[in-house]
């Protein structure tokens, strides 16, 4: 069994979300042999070397899982993408890049965080390639950790603003993308999150039937993706 996970957005600010994602790890989590984290597993993170008390529990948590024989694959959202080496290997976790092609038992999967998708989104994509540029993160790395702090809060202010004013198809894939991706890459099936918008979507890719699966975001409910030989369920729980 492999699971699936996506935008827990982790921050002491949510005792309840965390304490479902610690039981998690401890009990459903264990049974799987990997465990696919698919972006803003953090709601904010500013360097490895700025870790606070708060996020080393959840690095030993995944520690504590990796050890026990689960593998842990993580890639980064446009919370968390500052995220590096230094705590994927305390974590026992391997980065994946964005976008990623994966054997899920025997099938070639693409796995996304999603942001690439929302190619309407114009200013937002703008300020990815900025900020991902690799001189722009070796300078970010290099700031002192308060002023880390700072443009973090001031990002996630800014960002949380914009989104309330944009058209909700903005902030939402673009339809005539997903096909693009999907056969640029050779796979029937897409699993992203980003959206907030969990659903299983059936669409055709060179003729072919296809299928994008959204994963849902921790805050009301959890949501995983549950593979094995027998299929893929997307389920919902509650957090409590």
């Amino acid at each position: 069994m492999i699971l699936l996970i996506s935008d827990l957005h982790l921050q002491e600010e949510r005792p309840d979300i965390t304490r479902a994602f610690l039981h998690f790890l401890e009990g459903r989590a264990r049974a799987a042999r990997a465990l696919y984290i698919l972006g803003d597993f953090f709601e904010a993170w500013i360097g490895d070397d700025a870790m606070s008390a708060y996020q080393a529990s959840i690095c030993q948590a995944l520690r504590t899982l990796t050890d026990s024989g689960t593998q842990v694959f993580l890639m980064h959202g446009n919370r968390d993408f500052l995220v590096g080496e230094a705590f994927c290997r305390a974590a026992g976790c391997t980065l994946l890049g964005d976008p990623c092609v994966v054997d899920l038992d025997g099938e070639r999967v693409l796995l996304m965080h999603g942001d690439l998708l929302c190619t309407r989104d114009e200013g937002y994509l703008k300020l990815r390639r900025i900020l991902r540029n690799p001189l722009t993160l070796w300078t970010l790395r290099h700031l002192p950790v308060r002023w880390r702090q700072r443009l973090a809060r001031r990002l996630r202010s800014e960002s949380q603003a914009q989104t309330r004013l944009k058209a909700s198809d903005i902030v939402d894939v673009t339809p005539e993308e997903v096909p693009r991706v999907m056969g640029r890459a050779g796979v029937a099936t897409l699993i992203h999150g980003h959206t907030h918008r969990p659903a299983v979507h059936k669409l055709e890719v060179a003729q072919a039937p296809a299928r994008r699966i959204v994963l849902g975001d921790w805050d009301r409910q959890g949501w995983v993706l549950e593979w094995d030989r027998q299929g893929a369920r997307l389920e919902a729980f509650e957090l409590n």
